[in-house]
């Protein structure tokens, strides 16, 4: 890494488009956090606001002739500190790159990296098209954000992730050199898949520039079932008991502190005094909608449900949707946040849940639980009180905790938020010496002076 020695940015600065060059160190100020707000963030030496791949290709052997490391983000808003800036280092913005370009008759779209996860479903869906990853900050998260970390959502269970749309990418590597993986072909198996192994890569490996998605037909107007249950416990056994029977459109969940912040929020008339709630939907059409309705509702009454509420209209379902997606703002409202995401195979769901309970309990920490729980992919957010010293060294011991309960049931320390720094000690225990060791193969081998988002998924 470079010293503390004077550089001369003046011929990276024209080799950029005017204004794409920060060095004031308040303006750059806003670029040394992610939504994980690290409080060991760094100070960057420069920041560049790239508009093209060219620019970014500029910045990267700008920063290679000068030892600099390169940490690269999008709309910042991400919760595991993979965009955290490290002292003295290049930060590459790809906020200015929103291009798109959308091909009804491939189903594909061509995007570049800084637009919005909600931007992209405005425009293909004026095409009558559909892009499915949707996670909770779908209205504020960018594109590239979201490949860098794999990102999931609330409908990944029947549709998946990231991943599953992405048909190509534009990548910038750690010398400059950019190239194009992938492309608007639904099969293509010439060579290793490449495209893969960069989604959820974190920005370790290379920044990405260009995405080739592929696009569904846009869904029927979906159907919601919401019901509220006395005990965790049975709210977990209901996920079990409708996912074997079928892959609902949504099925997500929100524990008793989750509830009563949302509600404080939304005065919407959520249930306070449910140990959980189930907001699930079908987006088939007509009475194979109205099939899976049944089976939902059935399982729910089977496990005592104690209320059940069917609707049919869109914007009353939307409210529940945008009341599940309103958990994070809403517990925010209560203090700071310390955010998980680990996840478990389904037969494990009621034991990570229950668990993470006695945890909280253990620890004298207030946990919300909020999961899609149709996948096992839960999200306990740790409540602080931001003056209490005593309360953070406890959250943090929790946080590790929930971790490796996590692993101990066969599950991982992210199922879509990444590895990023938050999570980088654990991840050895997660995937084993073996895996780690070939992990790290892998990033030596494209980023041998390891310049590319230092001290994200591994160690400095």
């Amino acid at each position: 890494m470079a010293s503390a020695s004077v550089i001369d940015f003046g011929p990276l600065e024209g080799a950029l488009p005017e204004g794409a060059l920060i060095l004031e160190p308040d303006r750059m100020a806003g670029y040394r956090f992610d939504r994980a707000n690290d409080p060991d963030a760094g100070t960057p030496r420069a920041v560049v606001r790239a508009t093209s791949t060219p620019d970014v290709q500029a910045a990267v052997r700008f920063a290679g002739e000068h030892g600099l490391a390169i940490v690269t983000r999008g709309a910042g808003t991400g919760l595991s500190g993979g965009a955290t800036a490290v002292d003295g280092c290049l930060v590459i913005s790809t906020e200015r790159m929103r291009g798109i370009e959308v091909d009804p008759h491939t189903r594909t779209a061509v995007v570049e990296p800084g637009l919005l996860n909600a931007e992209v479903k405005a425009a293909v869906a004026e095409h009558g098209l559909w892009y499915p990853p949707d996670p909770s900050s779908y209205e504020i998260c960018s594109i590239g954000g979201n490949v860098a970390t794999n990102a999931g959502g609330l409908c990944c269970a029947k549709y998946g992730v990231t991943t599953d749309y992405v048909l190509g990418l534009t990548v910038v590597l750690a010398d400059g050199t950019a190239v194009e993986l992938g492309g608007p072909r639904l099969k293509d198996v010439a060579g290793l898949s490449l495209t893969k192994l960069f989604v959820g890569s974190e920005g370790t490996l290379g920044i990405v520039t260009r995405i080739v998605l592929r696009l569904l037909p846009a869904p029927h107007p979906p159907a919601t079932l919401v019901a509220s249950f006395a005990s965790l416990d049975d709210a977990c056994r209901t996920v079990l008991d409708i996912t074997r029977r079928l892959r609902p459109a949504m099925l997500e969940l929100m524990d008793g502190v989750t509830i009563a912040a949302v509600e404080d929020l939304t005065h919407m008339g959520l249930d306070r005094s449910a140990a959980a709630i189930l907001v699930m939907q079908s987006d088939e059409s007509g009475d194979a909608a109205a099939r899976e309705i049944e089976t939902m509702s059935g399982a729910c009454e089977a496990n005592g449900a104690t209320e059940c509420y069917f609707t049919t209209d869109p914007e009353e379902g939307e409210a529940f949707v945008a009341a599940r997606r309103m958990a994070i703002p809403a517990l925010e409202g209560h203090g700071s946040l310390l955010l998980e995401d680990v996840g478990v195979p389904l037969t494990r769901l009621g034991d990570l849940v229950l668990g993470i309970a006695e945890i909280a309990a253990a620890r004298d920490v207030r946990i919300a639980v909020i999961a899609h729980a149709a996948d096992g992919n839960t999200h306990p957010l740790l409540v602080l009180d931001p003056t209490d010293t005593d309360q953070h060294r406890r959250a943090h011991t929790a946080y590790g905790e929930i971790m490796e309960l996590a692993v101990s049931l066969g599950g991982t320390i992210t199922g879509e938020h990444g590895v990023g720094r938050l999570k980088q000690p654990w991840l050895g225990h997660c995937v084993g010496d073996d895996v780690l060791a070939l992990n790290r193969r892998i990033k030596d081998a494209l980023d041998p002076r390891g310049l590319l988002n230092p001290g994200t998924m591994f160690e400095i």
